[in-house]
């Protein structure tokens, strides 16, 4: 099944079901490849304007990377559903024997890591994202500043949900050296970039109160 293809209503229906896809991380790749898609929005009601044509270049430059980063969103929905069932199937193999139970903590080295690797990308897509609509929210068009605020808006709640998703699987692992440099490289952008979508935001609000 293709989550990022199936109609709004089936996907979240999915969602709130106990199906074990999507999730948390899916849903934040949706949101992220939204919040992207808002800010290419302002880009494609800026370009053609002869008000806006000193910065027409690097708006059909910054709307090129929206381009890919929505298709790279939109692509880690399904990585997130594939990456989950071997964790899921892993959480329930055997443990009785000493046998059953180093198998199982080798399987679930590997699968948390696999885990790990798509929400932390959901992540690194937000955080680019939120680049570009700051870039979008200062030189775009002020008749769509508020879809860059929206925008800016929703990423951070993709970037702060694909966090949860990293934590709960690095809080698993074995590996802890391993672990804690993956809860760095997260902290790292939790630091950084939730702040710089509130400022977004903010200057959006700011400009239409």
């Amino acid at each position: 099944m293709g989550f990022s293809t199936v109609p709004c209503n089936e996907f979240v229906e999915v969602l709130a079901s106990k199906a074990p896809v999507p999730g948390g991380g899916g849903a934040s790749a949706l949101v992220g490849a939204i919040g992207t898609a808002l800010g290419n929005m302002v880009g494609s009601l800026t370009v053609g304007k002869k008000k806006y044509a000193d910065v027409e270049a690097e708006m059909y430059e910054l709307k090129a990377k929206c381009d890919k980063l929505q298709a790279d969103l939109l692509t880690l929905i399904e990585r997130d559903a594939e990456v989950f069932e071997p964790l899921s199937k892993a959480y329930g193999m055997p443990r009785e024997t000493e046998e059953e139970k180093a198998e199982k903590a080798r399987v679930m080295e590997i699968v948390l890591k696999d885990a790990c690797s798509v929400p932390m990308e959901i992540m690194e897509k937000c955080c680019e994202a939120i680049d570009i609509i700051a870039e979008f929210a200062a030189k775009g068009s002020a008749l769509a500043i508020s879809d860059a605020g929206v925008g800016a808006a929703f990423c951070k709640a993709a970037l702060e949900g694909a966090s949860l998703n990293v934590y709960i699987n690095t809080k698993s692992m074995k590996n802890r050296e391993y672990a804690e440099e993956l809860n760095k490289k997260a902290d790292a952008m939790l630091a950084e970039y939730p702040k710089k979508a509130e400022e977004i935001f903010n200057s959006v609000l700011g400009r239409l109160k």
